[in-house]
């Protein structure tokens, strides 16, 4: 047998020593490794977010959102309409070779309208603690009945207060008491790139809150309302927003939210948001609601002048350093406005200490002040600054109707309203420069032109072979059209002549 020397002993129990230590040494060193990774002061430190006072004012900042949306929200709410829809039969299922074989389980005789059940959703918002809401005029078009959910939970039944389809304005109440409310603010205070707030149900997703700035101010000529004056904002707006509320940083209503452009749709369509969005300023909606809870109609002002928008041709010759503001191209004798001093060929640049944008944007200013009010008008005359104070009287009757029309309530073509075919709705129908007209604005689902199958945005052509090229032309035909009515209706450039039967025919 063989013998292993004592200096190969020593030497080799040194390094076996030598290597058991460090093995020693990396299993302690694990051991202390895992214990502190599963000590909760190890945890904390890895789950620390960033510091900073930069940090720290986004947070405060978000803080202000979410106080915000808590506030607004259980004054936000749910608008469920129901209304009742007759449906021509077609004339397919009452072909006698067809009724052979399956009867009546079509529906039975031709021609007889069958009625069915539709419901929409929207939103709206509670302004005062006993129970009225502002919302869209064209949520609740034709409603028969109006359910309002609050975010709590709570369903009421709704009745209408009033509506102006002018400005897709609508109040309805609900019974309650020490409900929650949202203040109304000052929407001329608003300035492009300022936050705020969309709160509505968009496709029925209840209680949303998206957030964006204040795109532009004063936005008109969209074809939409016959009073445009919108703040158009980014943040999003969906089919179902409509009637919600555009809030401020401090919370205050500064607009109800109403149309959107989405893609391949336009206004009003029925696409999801691109980040164009359009909302009633606030002062404008509050005007229309507060004379609807007091006269059950809308008191709008009148100063009896004719406002023309200014290019920089007719700037130069007016003598205007740009083309911000109003041209007078005629003032009515006996008005206001002549009353106070106005005359033509003024230039108007602000009202009321708000600068005028455009025609259309003066028109609706004008209107969504009361009658009885005394403005301020900021002119330019001869190139020369002046300053005016006129107090409006209200809009006489006969321009009430001034660019809108409605048929008689009796006759065949009963329950047609119609508008202007101007060029922002030429363009929004896609329809040829030449087309010329009154496009449907509403038509009671019941009227024998709805019947036919006529729809909001068909423009009626003619009547009885007469052309029809205003508004003017249809009150004036309409209520001759009696018995068998001859239509010729152009939808989406197409146009056909539509026959009306006469009323038991």
């Amino acid at each position: 047998m063989r013998r292993v020397s004592q200096q190969f002993l020593r030497e080799n129990l040194l390094g076996l020593s030598l290597t058991l230590i460090g093995v020693l040494c990396l299993a302690l060193a694990g051991v202390l490794y895992l214990g502190r990774a599963r000590s909760p002061q190890f945890a904390l430190a890895e789950g620390q977010g960033l510091e900073g006072t930069d940090i720290e004012a986004l947070d405060k900042q978000n803080r202000a959102f979410e106080r915000i949306a808590q506030t607004v929200t259980p004054a936000i709410v749910n608008i469920r309409t129901t209304q009742i829809v007759k449906v021509q039969q077609s004339p397919f299922f009452a072909d006698p070779f067809f009724r052979q074989f399956f009867g009546d389980m079509f529906g039975g005789q031709s021609g007889i309208p069958r009625e069915h059940r539709e419901h929409a959703l929207g939103s709206g918002v509670i302004v005062s603690p006993d129970g009225y809401i502002v919302t869209n005029n064209h949520v609740i078009a034709r409603a028969t009945e109006i359910e309002v959910m609050l975010s709590d939970k709570r369903v009421f039944k709704a009745k209408l207060v009033g509506t102006d389809p002018r400005t897709d304005v609508a109040v309805v109440k609900i019974e309650g008491k020490d409900l929650p409310t949202v203040p109304w603010g000052d929407s001329s205070a608003l300035r492009v790139g300022a936050t705020v707030l969309a709160f509505g149900n968009p496709f029925g997703l209840n209680f949303t809150v998206t957030r964006g700035i204040v795109s532009a101010v004063g936005r008109s000529g969209l074809g939409i309302e016959q009073y445009e004056d919108f703040i158009q904002t980014d943040a999003a707006i969906n089919p179902g927003n409509s009637g919600g509320a555009l809030v401020n940083v401090r919370g205050q209503v500064v607009g109800i939210n109403t149309a959107i452009v989405s893609a391949g749709s336009g206004p009003q369509g029925a696409g999801g948001s691109v980040g164009v969005g359009f909302a009633i300023p606030a002062n404008a909606a509050r005007h229309v609601m507060e004379s609807l809870i007091k006269t059950g109609k809308v008191l709008r002002g009148y100063l009896g002048l004719v406002p023309g928008d200014l290019n920089p041709a007719l700037a130069r010759q007016f003598k205007v350093p740009d083309i911000a503001g109003v041209l007078v191209q005629h003032v009515e004798p006996g008005s206001p406005a002549d009353k106070g001093g106005v005359k033509q060929g003024d230039v108007i640049r602000t009202y009321k200490g708000q600068t005028v944008d455009s025609a259309d944007h003066f028109r609706s200013l004008v209107a969504s002040t009361g009658p009885g009010t005394e403005v301020a008008l900021g002119m330019l005359r001869d190139g020369q600054p002046l300053n005016l104070k006129v107090t409006l009287a209200e809009q006489p009757a006969s321009l009430a109707g001034a660019g809108a029309g409605k048929a008689p309530s009796e006759g065949t073509l009963r329950g047609i309203s119609v508008q202007e075919l101007t060029p922002a709705i030429r363009e929004q129908l896609g329809l040829s420069p030449r087309t010329r007209g009154v496009v449907i604005s509403d038509l009671d689902s019941d009227c024998p032109a709805a019947q036919q199958g006529l729809q909001p945005g068909d423009v009626i052509e003619s009547i009885n072979r007469q052309p029809v090229t205003s508004v003017a032309d249809f009150d004036r035909l309409a209520p001759q059209a009696t018995g068998d009515v001859l239509l010729r209706v152009n939808r989406q450039g197409t146009s056909a002549f539509v026959g009306i039967p006469g009323e038991g025919q």
